[in-house]
C-alpha cells in the first residue's frame, strides 16, 4: 500500500466523491448497484517534462483542491492509505466544478 503518490507527466491524482447510499425515493443501494461518481477532488498534479521538454507544472489548467468532473471509465485505480484514488490524464478531466 502506497503512502504517497506523485503522478508523472500530464497526469493528475484524484479522489472520487462518495456515491449516494440511497435513491431519491428512499431505496438503499448496495455497493454493487452504485454507479461510479464522476465528481472528484484533485489531490496532486504531475511533475516532469512533456514531449517537447516543457515543465508540465506550468501547463495544468486545474490545481490541487479543485472539484472536477471526470470521465466515467478513464484512469487507473490505486490504493493510497486505504483509500481508492485514481490517476488520470488531464485530458480525462471534463470540467472544473464551481
Amino acid at each position: 500500500m502506497a503512502t504517497s503518490i506523485t503522478p508523472l507527466g500530464r497526469r493528475v491524482l484524484v479522489k472520487r466523491s462518495t456515491s449516494e447510499e440511497k435513491t431519491a425515493g428512499g431505496i438503499f443501494l448496495p455497493d454493487t448497484a452504485k454507479e461510479k461518481p464522476q465528481e472528484a477532488e484533485v489531490l496532486a498534479l504531475g511533475v516532469g517534462k512533456d514531449d517537447e521538454g516543457k515543465d508540465v507544472s506550468t501547463l495544468f489548467t486545474v490545481k490541487k483542491g479543485d472539484k472536477v468532473l471526470i470521465s466515467k471509465y478513464g484512469g487507473t485505480e490505486v490504493k493510497l492509505d486505504g483509500d481508492d484514488v485514481l490517476i488520470i490524464n488531464e485530458a480525462d478531466i471534463l470540467g472544473i466544478i464551481g
